[in-house]
């Protein structure tokens, strides 16, 4: 018997079959596992997001069955092998996966999140072009305003189904993120997501740069997005349609009294197959 086909369930054991794909630059290891037999722990985890010795991703996403009326379930897991509760760019993700496996079948669908059941929409691109998913993000929950540890910055708490601080002030290009990022979110316990915004460059839009909690600074972050634009319009500083622009790209969003929609481009990068005992014998010490 191959050593690949001992257990089943043992990641390390068999081989993975994956597929990539990113929206707006925040990418992500997709696996279908409707039978969920496939349990990731966090050093494959990591393993696998590492850049420089895996395939790398801000995250892997594990595509289960649904139930409860969603017709799947997904299971997000960070590049430093935390769980997370939900990604706006991870779930539009799964959505282009979905598809292309035949697993649903557009326009809309329903997904189980830890941060409770979301409605997909999908289309497929034009051509060879990116396909556009949007996601019913549900209710932003704003919290208090905070004294911001970046004194020039206005700062507010703002609940996606996971947790976000978002700083407003100057055009984010010369910030340090990742030095900001570890220090702000290091004074929550459960860690959080930090948002350092501007607004512009045109009317009704934002300029974002992200630090997220798990993976560090991305390319887009849509949980992110969408807490942004929740905040500056609670501000009074942009109408109810915002374009994002992330590093990575934009995202729009559209914030209703009882709900928030993120839209935006997604992409399919690569299928991929994975030997984790490989992959593990060779990572970083």
């Amino acid at each position: 018997m191959d050593q690949h086909e001992m257990n089943p369930s043992d990641p390390t054991t068999r081989s993975l079959r994956l597929a990539k794909y990113q929206g707006a630059g925040n990418d992500f290891l997709v696996l279908v596992d409707l039978d969920d037999r496939t349990s990731l722990d966090p050093p494959v985890v990591r393993a696998l997001c590492d850049r420089r010795f895996g395939v790398g991703a801000d995250g892997v996403i594990r595509i289960l069955a649904g139930d409860g009326g969603a017709d799947l379930t997904m299971d997000l897991t960070n590049a430093d092998g935390g769980t997370a509760e939900m990604s706006g760019n991870g779930i539009r993700c799964l959505a282009q996966a979905a598809v292309a496996a035949g697993l649903v079948q557009p326009p809309t669908f329903a997904v189980r999140t830890l941060g409770g059941v979301r409605t997909v929409a999908y289309r497929e691109g034009i051509g060879e072009g990116p396909a556009w998913a949007s996601v019913d993000m549900g209710p932003a929950r704003l919290g208090p305003e905070r004294t911001p540890a970046y004194a020039e910055r206005r700062a507010r708490l703002v609940d996606m189904g996971n947790p976000h601080l978002v700083l407003l002030g100057e055009d984010p290009s010369g910030i340090e993120v990742t030095e900001l990022g570890t220090k702000l979110q290091a004074e929550f316990p459960e860690g959080v997501n930090v948002e350092f915004i501007a607004l512009g460059p045109e009317p009704d839009a934002l300029t974002l740069r992200v630090w997220e909690r798990g993976v560090g600074e991305t390319l887009a972050c849509g949980t992110g997005t969408a807490a942004s634009a929740a905040a500056a319009h609670d501000w009074g500083l942009v109408g109810s349609t915002v374009d994002v622009h992330n590093p990575g790209g934009t995202l729009r969003v559209e914030l209703g009294d009882e709900t928030v929609v993120l839209s935006g481009p997604v992409a399919f990068v690569a299928d991929i197959q994975v030997d984790p005992a490989a992959l593990l014998a060779g990572r970083r010490s």
